[in-house]
């Protein structure tokens, strides 16, 4: 497999529509439109390279955070039908690439690493899964993702140390950026809740600079192609729909319509992410 074909994450692409069918209707067809890409393919059943590896160790990461987000969605019971479907499918997809990447390691370290996640993951999955997802769980399920993140990263750095080579640290940037969608829009379900307000608004902030910062160095990397640079602008007009969503928090408060703006964070948290998992699926398939 190379990263020019369909990737796992892979959804169609919204950047024409205008913001009501954006927001609106892409809610109702964004689920499926993952499950579809979702589907077991047997050339998805290994790394290919160190390349593919670093792209599916970041793929965990942003899956610990987009489990958490669809789980935060189903206690505010917005967008039910599409997080019970994201929560699934991710966790599908978070142990097959979880037994790949553990088998795949080239090195001592990288196993215990995928070990140590592994055990971790035993724990954030009965976080997850065990019972209907309630406010009084929510703080007990984020320390669990942390902890999953904190060990999803540190594979894909040492995926990355093995590779050495300038490539691997864009597909790791780039991966992040998929990571960092999810993660503000967990963050802002669990504002709205609310689960420890004042922190989850600050995890938002940070993340947001990391994510700007971040497209600046993927859109001026010296490897990026033309193609790379098309799906990066198609990546911000996403951000300029994602980010508008998660400022409207800030701007109206709890009182204004949190329904419609938890959906529109959600939605577009899912559109932001296909397109930058593009661009890492596009940075991996370079000198792979």
């Amino acid at each position: 497999m190379t990263a020019t074909h369909t990737h796992p994450l892979q959804a169609p692409h919204t950047h024409a529509l205008p913001r009501r069918t954006l927001l609106a209707g892409a809610g109702a067809t964004v689920a499926a439109a993952w499950g579809l890409a979702l589907a077991p393919r047997a050339a998805q059943a290994q790394v290919a390279h160190l390349n593919d590896a670093i792209n599916k160790a970041g793929r965990q990461r942003m899956l610990s955070q987009r489990m958490g987000k669809a789980w935060l969605a189903l206690v505010h019971k917005v967008q039910e039908p599409a997080a019970k479907q994201v929560l699934e499918q991710s966790v599908a997809l978070f142990e097959r690439q979880l037994s790949e990447l553990k088998a795949y390691a080239p090195s001592a370290p990288i196993r215990d690493t995928y070990g140590q996640l592994e055990a971790a993951w035993s724990t954030h999955k009965a976080a997850l899964l065990v019972g209907a997802p309630a406010l009084a769980n929510a703080p007990a399920m984020l320390q669990a993702d942390a902890k999953v993140l904190a060990l999803a990263h540190q594979g894909t750095v040492q995926y990355e140390s093995a590779s050495g080579k300038p490539v691997g640290h864009l597909v790791n940037v780039a991966g992040r950026q998929r990571m960092l969608s999810q993660r503000m829009a967990k963050f802002y379900l669990a504002a709205q809740l609310p689960v420890d307000a004042p922190a989850a608004i600050t995890e938002i902030g940070r993340a947001r600079t990391e994510f700007v910062a971040a497209m600046d160095v993927l859109r001026k990397a010296p490897e990026a192609t033309d193609r790379i640079r098309q799906e990066l602008q198609l990546a911000d007009g996403q951000w300029v729909f994602f980010d508008a969503a998660l400022q409207r928090m800030q701007n109206h408060g709890a009182t204004a319509n949190v329904a419609r703006q938890l959906s529109d964070v959600f939605v577009a948290s899912e559109n932001l992410l296909a397109s930058m998992d593009r661009v890492t699926g596009l940075y991996a398939a370079l000198a792979a």
